[in-house]
């Protein structure tokens, strides 16, 4: 099922990103535009803090929210693992 587009580019392309590293992107929910859910979700990865990531739909610097969305998916220690132990 496909998930509706986020109005800003950049961080539509970071939500793809997300997607392709196996996290869920659930839209609505509160002040946030939507959130992303980590595939792992395990509280040894970063103590669980960031397996949840709120989504802004009007950040101030969309280009920045943009980088912190992909700065979390791409720090996934979990996943960081698997690809270095493949």
């Amino acid at each position: 099922m496909s998930r509706r587009k986020h109005p800003h580019p950049d961080i539509e392309d970071a939500l793809r990103h997300a997607e392709a590293q196996g996290w869920r992107i659930k839209v609505g929910g509160g002040h946030a535009w939507g959130r992303m859910y980590c595939p792992y979700n395990n509280v040894l990865c970063r103590c669980g803090e960031f397996c949840l990531v709120s989504i802004w739909s009007t950040p101030r610097v969309p280009e920045h929210h943009a980088r912190q969305l992909r700065r979390v998916v791409d720090s996934c220690l979990l996943e960081r693992a698997k690809h270095h132990n493949a």
